[in-house]
């Protein structure tokens, strides 16, 4: 896989059909940011899907604080709208419906992110600079990509950002000074029928260590780790990752293999909360990883299967740790399979 990068004037794409064309409904163009206080276990999940066939959109803003946000109203805020009309777009700055300000101040470098509820309950202020290139990638789910056509001229980017600001919850401010990943995509299908996309979850490991050591990757567990979704999907001899890559320094390099090892799901969240990641660079060399959680919830953004988002701690091998999002989805198959293990007695 060999690894691109996109200019900054795709920040600002949200193309929508021209007059008399029709476009496959389930076309979306996103925009996520997130940041985490780990000294507080909070984590934030800010996205924006848009919808250009109808057109409108759906988002807003998610904070989580600790390990026990099983519904959607168990997060610490919540504002989140299914149907949002289409955003207020004033030359680089995108505003929602429900308030949510993205102001892309130099695309592909630098944005402003600002929102306020109307209860007052909660408000940010963060400004996001580059601490990578703006890279490019494809699809989020493996098989998403048999859904797209010659016409769809479907894109995505991923880029690490040094988040910096306040946030205030509940009449409590706290400091906002992170690196945390942004993601969108543009004009990609992604199908919500049902059976669709078969595949077992997929997990979002994005870390910043440092300027040396900046790594990512999107995966399922790989059959020979024992997974919990072992005999519901034929996964075939595809490689367990479909998007990887290191940044080392000025260097960004492919990765060519991933194992990711989970070693604890949550009783009822049922997502990993301990887990280990090995790795190997388009270069041969060798990256190790451990991860345990310190928050996590459940997040409305796909109302058709279970997503999770998370604050997770990682450690590398030199003891370097850091604190970054890590997010994980999957369909009712693998959901129905895993309440019933976790109804099943533990071992004596």
């Amino acid at each position: 896989m060999t690894v691109h990068t996109h200019p900054g004037s795709t920040d600002l794409l949200l193309p929508l059909p021209a007059e008399a064309e029709s476009w496959d409904p389930h076309t979306i163009h996103t925009h996520y940011f997130g940041f985490s206080v780990p000294e507080a276990a909070i984590g934030a999940f800010i996205y924006v899907r848009y919808m250009p066939a109808f057109p409108l959109t759906q988002g807003g803003v998610c904070v989580f604080q600790g390990t026990d946000n099983v519904e959607h109203a168990d997060i610490a805020f919540l504002d989140y709208e299914m149907t949002m009309p289409w955003p207020t777009v004033e030359g680089n700055s995108i505003t929602t419906d429900n308030g949510l300000a993205i102001d892309f101040t130099a695309p592909g470098k630098t944005a402003t992110l600002r929102y306020s509820a109307c209860d007052d309950r909660m408000s940010f202020d963060v400004v996001a600079e580059a601490a990578t290139p703006l890279l490019a990638r494809g699809h989020v789910m493996p098989g998403e990509e048999k859904h797209h056509h010659d016409g769809t001229q479907p894109g995505g980017s991923e880029q690490f950002m040094h988040m910096t600001g306040e946030l205030v919850l509940d009449g409590t401010t706290y400091p906002i000074d992170c690196h945390a990943p942004r993601d969108r995509s543009w004009r990609q299908v992604r199908v919500e029928k049902r059976g669709a996309v078969p595949s077992p979850p997929v997990g979002w490991s994005p870390m910043y260590f440092g300027p040396d050591l900046i790594f990512n990757q999107i995966s399922f567990e790989p059959l020979d780790t024992d997974p919990a979704w072992q005999g519901l999907y034929n996964v075939g001899d595809r490689p367990s990752h479909h998007f990887a890559w290191v940044q080392r320094g000025d260097e960004t390099r492919a990765i060519t293999s991933v194992r990711r090892n989970v070693l604890e799901y949550h009783p009822r969240l049922h997502m990993a909360v301990r887990q280990e990641i090995s790795a190997v660079d388009d270069k041969g060399e060798e990256y190790f990883f451990r991860g345990e959680a310190i928050a996590a919830a459940s997040i409305p953004a796909w109302p058709n299967c279970s997503f999770r988002d998370s604050v997770f701690r990682w450690e590398d091998p030199q003891g370097r740790v850091t604190h970054s999002t890590y997010q994980e989805i999957w369909f009712d198959t693998y959901h129905h399979a895993m309440m019933l293990r976790a109804a099943q007695p533990a071992p004596a």
